[in-house]
């Protein structure tokens, strides 16, 4: 292995052509891989595209964003006195916190020095000849690495509407997922919102109470369950202080999708009507994504399934006052936690309002954007609704997106692109065969988008150093995955996700929000404790399904 630089941790530890562990992405992921590789004494160059810390929640700052995992379990856990110290505010932290908490970490830890910002990664080029990744990024530098880590975030790669005349509109278009960071006043503005997924759903009852009136256009009605929002106390954040070690043992062994909550013991059938609703209701006004967690096989039995989503659609039914737009709400065409279920606050009361119109654009779609009107419908029933403001709450090209981006070039000439072509192929989640020293944080094949980021962040991020620190403790030089192992993994991948009821949904976690996308589930779904397990294993086992080898003399010669 080439001999390795340390980093004393500021700005000028090294060069912008020579560091040892080049990561992409300054947001979470990107933040404690930072953190991580100083221990090893390693040195460092995280390259990040906007202009601050933050990642998903640098970009995403529309009305009303913030996160659905509650703020004293979407935090880090690695330091003790930064969970002790940091005063969350809410239940559910808007943006602004988390980004101040982000801002936070990379000041209390000195991580600034080693970020270089307003940089894009643009291409990587494995030299088979040294071992060594060639790096070029937007301002012409080329940087050669040892490592490359891709800390670009699941959900950062706006997904943009192919919608014919968009570019003609005359009013401002904002993306949920690339919003201004100046303030967005929609008073007194005729507003149009496309899509009614997560971010929509957060943002639509802000928006309403400024604009003169609010069109929704929807394809298709999202479950959501009320967030149940509210300050939080002294004596809350002392109570979850105290109680740490056991909330993220927890969150990291025992729960499907590292959040603390209480198990459930039976199935949804188990129970009779009554107290099947009365569990139903007890989870629907505590709020929050743990109304998944009523019964143990929402997602697997069918059945099951269906009375959680009949109550749903009937708590729908009892909010919205109008029946047509209350039927219009009510998702049927896929079962409920399918798609990544959404948490709000008045989303459905919101249409209640009489400055609210939603349209049905799945019965009625959108022809075209006009220069100040919407055009839906067809030949026979084409409506335009004036428009003066445009929001694209269309979502992400998710897990895969931002990588997609890079053109990154591994052995033989073999583009990641064009190996992903026909869907994302990883084991573990953690690298692909024939892309030597290249990890993915939280990347397609592990629980991921499944569950509380931060926790798998964490466990990714610890696993990949470990990784590293192996290599260099046993001289050797590269660690890639095995084409076999990789391919076992792909296929156990999909044996789970076929084992449950995810796969019904046209949902991001198939990629089915992407035209021309394969349709594949990415994320692993056999939750984050038996994943955790299962990569501890692989490791003890000496990284069992990974090709390890020393440097060829000449190799070293080269690296020297």
């Amino acid at each position: 292995m080439s001999a390795l630089r340390s980093s004393p941790g500021n700005s000028e530890s090294t060069t912008d052509t020579d560091t040892d562990v080049v990561v992409v992405g300054a947001g979470f992921a990107g933040l404690y891989q930072l953190h991580r590789l100083r221990g090893l004494g390693l040195a460092v160059r995280v390259y990040e595209q906007g202009d601050g810390v933050g990642g998903t929640w640098y970009w995403n700052r529309y009305p009303g964003a913030r996160c659905d995992v509650e703020s004293m379990q979407y935090s880090y856990s690695f330091s003790d006195e930064l969970q002790q110290e940091w005063d969350w505010s809410e239940r559910y932290a808007p943006q602004p916190e988390i980004l101040k908490y982000a801002n936070h970490v990379a000041d209390r830890f000195n991580l600034r020095g080693d970020i270089r910002f307003n940089t894009r990664v643009e291409q990587a080029v494995f030299d088979e000849s040294t071992n060594l990744w060639s790096v070029t990024v937007s301002d012409g530098n080329v940087v050669t690495a040892k490592f490359v880590v891709l800390a670009t975030g699941c959900l950062s790669n706006a997904r943009m509407p192919d919608i014919k005349g968009l570019d003609r509109f005359e009013g401002h278009v904002y993306h949920t997922g690339n919003w201004p960071h100046q303030p967005v006043d929609f008073t007194g503005l005729r507003v149009g919102v496309i899509g009614t997924g997560s971010s929509a759903i957060q943002s639509i009852p802000v928006i309403a109470e400024q604009a003169k009136h609010l069109t929704v256009f929807q394809r298709t009605p999202n479950f959501s369950i009320p967030a149940r929002n509210a300050p939080l106390t002294k004596a809350e954040r002392q109570e979850c202080r105290a109680n740490y070690p056991e909330i993220r043992r927890f969150a990291r062994e025992e729960a499907r999708n590292g959040i603390y909550t209480d198990l459930p013991d039976r199935g949804a059938l188990d129970d009779d009507d009554n107290a099947r609703r009365a569990r139903y209701e007890a989870r629907w006004q505590r709020g929050g994504l743990t109304f998944m967690s009523a019964y143990n096989n929402l997602a697997l039995d069918q059945k099951a399934n269906d009375t959680a989503a009949v109550f749903v659609r009937e708590k729908i039914a009892e909010i919205v006052k109008d029946p047509e737009t209350a039927r219009l709400l009510q998702p049927t065409s896929y079962p409920i936690g399918t798609k990544r279920i959404c948490v709000d606050t008045d989303y459905f009361a919101t249409f209640n309002r009489p400055n609210v119109t939603l349209l049905d654009i799945k019965s009625y779609p959108i022809e075209e954007i006009l220069p100040r009107a919407v055009r839906v419908g067809g030949q026979d029933c084409r409506a335009d609704h004036e428009i003066e403001a445009l929001v694209l709450a269309t979502g992400f090209d998710a897990m895969t997106g931002s990588v997609a981006k890079i053109d990154i070039h591994g052995r033989d000439g073999l583009t990641l692109k064009r190996k992903w072509a026909e869907g994302p192929r990883t084991y573990l989640g953690l690298m692909s065969a024939g892309f030597p020293n290249l990890f993915i944080v939280t990347g397609p094949g592990s629980p991921s988008v499944l569950s509380n980021m931060i926790v798998s962040i964490e466990q990714h991020v610890d696993w990949i150093t470990d990784a590293i620190a192996y290599l260099r403790e046993h001289g050797l030089d590269t660690m890639e995955a095995r084409g076999d192992a990789e391919d076992k993994w792909v296929a156990h991948v999909n044996e789970v996700a076929q084992t449950t009821l995810y796969p019904q949904a046209d949902s991001w976690y198939m990629g089915a929000n992407i035209p021309g996308k394969p349709r594949i589930f990415m994320p692993y779904i056999g939750g984050v404790g038996p994943y955790r397990q299962i990569c501890n294993d692989v490791a003890a086992r000496g990284y069992e399904g990974f090709a390890m080898l020393r440097a060829e003399p000449q190799q070293k010669a080269a690296a020297s």
